[in-house]
């Protein structure tokens, strides 16, 4: 896809969120090397303070395109491809746990110099920008945590880490009609333009996630384990926090949102209508409007 056409899908995105930019422009794809591994990322550009993204399991930074480029001119937004997802390097140990991806932020945000950013994140992004914050939440701005937290729904994760776990498929419209299924929310070509940064050919002709399968091998409760060790640690988290849900989602409900948030000093929690699990996505008119109050009350105008 060239980029008229990137952008030509980029604005349809736009529309249909019911969202309209000044411009449509696309970031800058950039790689860098933290420790040993290679990681990707998207950079809006600008002065603005910066804002740090961070996808969910099985996604990549695309997944913030909208919401990144309804921000960029009043921030500087940059989108991680996390180890193992989108362009970024994956593991060779098949090590994807949330200490080593906190690691991997802590030495990512020292390379790119970026000064007190505001994390957002969101699922396996959201868990990792808790990790960060329990350990550095006086180098950080804030923190928006969606659609995840301490306590989740193992039903409707394990249906995420299905979905995740995709076959070979002969191709990309093989994968929009499952992925349509999947998420009936979505209008097809967001779906389909969401695919391409998510999908690559194999040699044998088919299909794939681009994302590290192997991480789904992972035992559920080392996953589960890892998830209560923050648990132990939230209060720690000193930062400015913001709590999103999904109004539709099966992995964080009202009550372990607002649980979640009481458990913080400075942390509230919003609904975001029409959306699930993946709320920048489903919804991103309604993150906004959820992200603009929280980033005027700590300061940044």
């Amino acid at each position: 896809m060239n980029p008229t056409e990137e952008i030509r899908m980029l604005n349809h995105a736009i529309k249909v969120a019911g969202l309209e930019a000044r411009e449509v422009v696309l970031p800058q794809s950039q790689h860098l090397i933290v420790g040993a591994m290679r990681f990707h990322y998207l950079d809006w550009g600008g002065n603005g303070h910066p804002i740090l993204f961070l996808h969910g399991g099985g996604l990549n930074a695309h997944t913030w395109d909208v919401v990144a480029l309804m921000l960029h001119e009043r921030f500087r937004c940059i989108a991680l491809d996390q180890r193992g997802h989108g362009d970024s390097e994956w593991s060779a140990a098949r090590d994807y746990g949330v200490e080593t991806q906190v690691g991997d932020i802590e030495g990512f945000i020292e390379l790119v110099g970026l000064e007190n950013p505001v994390l957002v994140g969101q699922s396996m992004g959201g868990l990792n920008a808790i990790g960060y914050a329990i350990r550095h939440s006086e180098r950080i701005k804030g923190l928006v945590v969606v659609d995840v937290g301490p306590e989740i729904n193992p039903a409707g994760a394990e249906r995420i880490r299905e979905f995740s776990s995709t076959p070979e498929l002969d191709s990309p419209a093989a994968f929009l009609e499952r992925a349509i299924k999947f998420n009936p929310l979505r209008d097809p070509e967001v779906l389909r333009r969401s695919l391409f940064y998510n999908l690559r050919q194999l040699p044998s002709g088919k299909w794939t996630l681009k994302h590290d399968q192997r991480r789904s091998a992972e035992d559920s409760s080392r996953i589960g384990a890892g998830r209560e060790h923050l648990a132990g640690q939230v209060q720690k988290i000193s930062s400015p926090t913001l709590i999103v849900r999904g109004a539709r989602s099966d992995i964080l409900s009202d009550e372990a949102a607002q649980k979640f948030a009481q458990t913080l000093p400075r942390a509230r929690w919003v609904r975001v209508e029409g959306a699930g699990h993946n709320v920048q996505g489903d919804n991103p008119r309604g993150l906004l409007e959820a992200l603009h109050p929280f980033l005027d009350e700590i300061g940044l105008k």
